[in-house]
């Protein structure tokens, strides 16, 4: 019988959300908010501990996520972009737990449900350096890849080391050999504007 993989889940929301012109973490969906939206989705994963990465408006979110299945952690840098972000959570898992790969996912794609979660890991086999990517679309390559996405713990140290606003992308890239990709075009919304947020707040609420 196979032994699952011990999942370290960072969930990134350290954003000024600039274009919206409030913290789009705490914006309404379904019967709560966001980013607890997105946790309540991660925390049903089994053999997996969740963080969160917070940053800009911490203040006003760390009160509204009083739960002890989480841990929050607080990146004073989070003006230096996604990257930095990713690299702050991966150092912390690394000193603080024994984890077979990390879950990147973000606190604004609230498509992402349990079940896609779930077929991430799935697919992942711990121990062979597999990097498990959303693809959402083609480009001129052929493919869009990108979070949600799980690295083995082969790739910590490098993402440990990200420090820029493209964020997993740049990891991915760097060892397409050994990703595999999942179809999720349907679970991919951006919503950076409040136009964006109503069209979809409006599409999946009745």
């Amino acid at each position: 019988m196979s032994v699952s993989p011990k999942i370290a889940i960072l969930i990134l929301a350290a954003g000024s959300s600039s274009r919206m012109g409030m913290p789009k973490q705490l914006l309404p969906w379904e019967n709560t908010f966001l980013l607890n939206h997105a946790i309540n989705n991660a925390i049903r994963l089994e053999h997996a501990k969740t963080f969160v990465v917070l940053g800009a408006n911490y203040e006003l979110i760390k009160p509204k996520l009083q739960r002890e299945d989480i841990q929050i952690l607080y990146n004073s840098n989070w003006v230096s972009g996604l990257g930095n972000s990713i690299g702050f959570g991966v150092q912390y898992i690394q000193n603080n737990m024994s984890a077979d790969g990390v879950l990147i996912l973000l606190g604004d794609q609230p498509l992402v449900d349990s079940n896609y979660i779930n077929l991430i890991v799935d697919t992942f086999e711990s121990n062979k350096h597999q990097i498990i990517a959303s693809n959402y679309g083609h480009d001129a390559s052929g493919e869009r890849l990108g979070v949600p996405a799980l690295f083995d713990k082969f790739y910590f140290e490098e993402l440990s080391h990200l420090n820029q606003f493209k964020g997993a992308k740049k990891v991915i890239a760097n060892h397409l050999n050994h990703v595999n990709s999942l179809h999720a075009v349907k679970f991919i919304a951006d919503i950076d504007t409040k136009e964006e947020y109503e069209r979809l707040y409006d599409a999946n609420h009745q």
